[in-house]
């Protein structure tokens, strides 16, 4: 009879890991470049309750077994294109493919899709191209992306593989500016989320891949002015979550149901 209450609790305890990542994906459905996560189950072990002699005796082939529940096999996420919005600021990028922005992140690299950049001037003089939460955005040379202090945005430009320009309207000639550092990954669902639209490169991921330097890449196109949105369906995760709690009243109901049970043959065992 413990095997039920055991079982039924381990069906609850996934299904509240299953209403807290459609929670988490609702909380995130206005988060630039956010991406969708779900959840994987898997079954606990299962238990034998014939002996080997006693299923050739019955010369059922099958053995009669009786699972134990079930658990989070993986969290995975999706990585499909969110739809853009359009914001017309210059330096507000959104990638349209497989790549991830390069940001520097204290000591560390790591990778992004969200593309709302803001120019912040240094010390010394300059101003570095950086996301939204300060960390500067990488060239593909791997180095922070620095501009001249009094460059009008007006005039400068990225096109579509990421080169950056800057027009300089007095001699109507196009300056080159570099290129940002635009990566694929072979298993991006292996990249670890570090918070604050950030990824972090993992065994999983293996190592990041520069697009245009890598041959068989699908290069993929920068687009300006505009940004990502998330790629978070409203109506099917609300049916998820309406899923998700169904099935957690039932393994409640269970519960129970196993409890009523246990009390009644506790009854029996008195009289």
């Amino acid at each position: 009879m413990m095997r039920s209450l055991w079982t039924a609790a381990s069906g609850m305890a996934a299904q509240q890991i299953q209403v807290d990542t459609i929670s988490n994906n609702l909380a995130n459905v206005n988060t630039t470049g956010y991406k969708q996560e779900s959840v994987n189950f898997k079954s606990l072990l299962y238990q034998n309750l014939q002996t080997d002699e006693q299923i050739a005796a019955s010369n059922n082939p099958t053995p009669l077994q009786v699972g134990h529940g079930v658990r989070v096999g993986t969290t995975d996420r999706s990585f499909s294109q969110g739809t853009f919005i359009t914001t017309d600021l210059v330096t507000d990028m959104a990638i349209q493919g497989n790549g991830f922005f390069s940001v520097l992140n204290g000591e560390e690299v790591t990778y992004t899709r969200d593309g709302s950049f803001r120019l912040s001037y240094i010390e010394g003089g300059g101003t570095a191209l950086v996301t939204s939460n300060g960390y500067p955005v990488l060239s593909a040379e791997g180095e922070p992306i620095i501009f001249e202090p009094d460059m009008n945005l007006a005039n400068f430009g990225v096109d579509d593989l990421g080169n950056m320009y800057y027009l300089d309207r007095e001699t109507n000639t196009t300056l080159d500016l570099g290129s940002l550092m635009i990566v694929q990954f072979a298993n991006p669902q292996g990249l670890s989320a570090l918070g604050g639209n950030q990824y972090g490169v993992t065994a999983a991921s293996g190592e990041p891949l520069l697009e245009g330097e890598v041959d068989g890449l699908v290069r993929s196109t920068i687009r300006t002015g505009v940004l990502e949105a998330s790629n978070v369906n409203i109506a099917t995760e609300m049916v998820n979550l309406i899923v998700a709690q169904r099935a957690y009243e039932l393994n409640s109901t269970s519960i129970q149901t196993a409890d009523e049970m246990l009390q009644q043959a506790n009854q029996l065992k008195r009289l």
